[in-house]
């Protein structure tokens, strides 16, 4: 009896063990969460060390390609996961539509070998008004407009922010569709026009974004103008907390970097020359704007452009040289501004200018040191 009662627990003892049921006497590890242990504020797990991550080029990557498509599939790929990173090798990719920025995602090129230039592009005039709202255009000739190809429509009364930039998705004989509508009406009569245009890095309704080691490449010459309320090299509208890191953009016809209704932008260690218009362009209220360490030099009319309403922004340690206009342009509700131990010189027109504004939408206390 005795015997078979000692069995019995050997047996119990083997099973439990194989089983990976832990004796009572064993210490057991502690999964619990630690102290410091808090959920992200906008989500119902902690922070993870581990994040997705892909990787695009021409070859030897994830995702391979040699146009704004592949780089833009990696784009959507992190973002649906939440956010992450994409790395883009080395290689100069053709953009026949913007790199659409997305919420939470880091794109990191490598410095000076990652390029992205701007495809050439295709003027024409409408065939027909187009009209506010409306979701496609009529041209004349449709010759190098092509689905999913950026595009901007605008007459001569429809600057500034009534210029619409979208993507082509449909076309039909020579009428096209598009994802946004117009902004305005374009009138033939106001010699209403389509093009080929658009930003080559744009980030439209976000947060938390971040673009770094980035070369931009606008191809000038191969392009028409576009206003720097709806373009630039690198442009930003309501992408709050973006930051731009070790970037260049060089040629494009227009501004360099421009961020418009855009709060707690950073730009940081950036180039922005041989621009047709404005170097680096924060504006439309854009609030606490960063930019450091930073040169502007040769673009066609300022180097650096405070629009309207910036206020809180820290412009620090910045070059801004050879510019066609001026050096620094300051106006419209531009207050609370620190600028500080910039060097400005040699540009065309004044160094710092203070635009005329009556006092309650005058420039005030903004600083200028060192």
């Amino acid at each position: 009896m005795k015997t078979n009662l000692l069995l019995s627990l050997f047996v119990i003892t083997c099973v439990l063990g194989s089983a990976g049921i832990p004796y009572a006497s064993e210490a057991q590890k502690d999964f619990s969460p630690p102290p410091d242990e808090q959920q992200l504020p906008a989500a119902m797990h902690s922070e993870m060390k581990k994040l997705p991550s892909i990787t695009v080029g021409m070859k030897n990557a994830d995702i391979t390609g040699g146009d704004n498509r592949a780089l833009q599939a990696a784009v959507y790929y992190i973002a649906g996961l939440g956010g992450g990173t994409v790395e883009i090798g080395e290689g100069r990719y053709v953009m026949y539509d913007s790199l659409h920025l997305r919420a939470n995602v880091t794109i990191k090129g490598i410095k000076g070998k990652t390029i992205l230039r701007k495809a050439d592009g295709v003027i024409c005039p409408l065939a027909l008004d187009g009209d506010f709202g409306e979701q496609q255009f009529t041209v004349q000739d449709p010759a190098g407009f092509e689905v999913g190809y950026g595009v901007a429509i605008w007459d001569d009364r429809a600057g500034g922010f009534h210029t619409t930039v979208a993507r082509i998705t449909g076309q039909n004989g020579n009428t096209f569709s598009f994802d946004k509508p117009l902004m305005a009406d374009c009138m033939v009569a106001n010699k209403a026009r389509a093009a080929t245009v658009f930003p080559v890095v744009s980030g439209y309704n976000i947060e938390g974004a971040r673009i770094e080691s980035l070369t931009i490449d606008g191809n000038k010459d191969s392009n028409v103008y576009l206003n720097g309320c709806r373009g630039a090299g690198i442009f930003l509208y309501r992408a709050f907390g973006t930051v731009i890191e070790d970037c260049s953009v060089r040629n494009y016809n227009g501004d360099g970097i421009s961020f418009q209704q855009s709060n707690d932008v950073t730009v940081v260690r950036c180039i922005s020359e041989n621009n047709n218009y404005l170097g680096i362009h924060p504006g439309s209220g854009s609030q606490r704007p960063q930019v450091r360490n930073c040169l502007a030099s040769h673009n066609g009319t300022d180097g650096l452009f405070l629009c309207w309403r910036v206020r809180h922004g820290t412009f620090t340690n910045n070059v801004l040289q050879g510019n066609h206009r001026f050096g620094i342009s300051i106006g419209h509700k531009d207050s609370d501004n620190i600028l500080s131990r910039n060097v400005v010189r040699l540009n065309h027109r004044d160094g710092v200018f203070f635009r005329n504004e009556t006092l309650g939408m005058a420039a005030h206390r903004n600083r200028l040191e060192d």
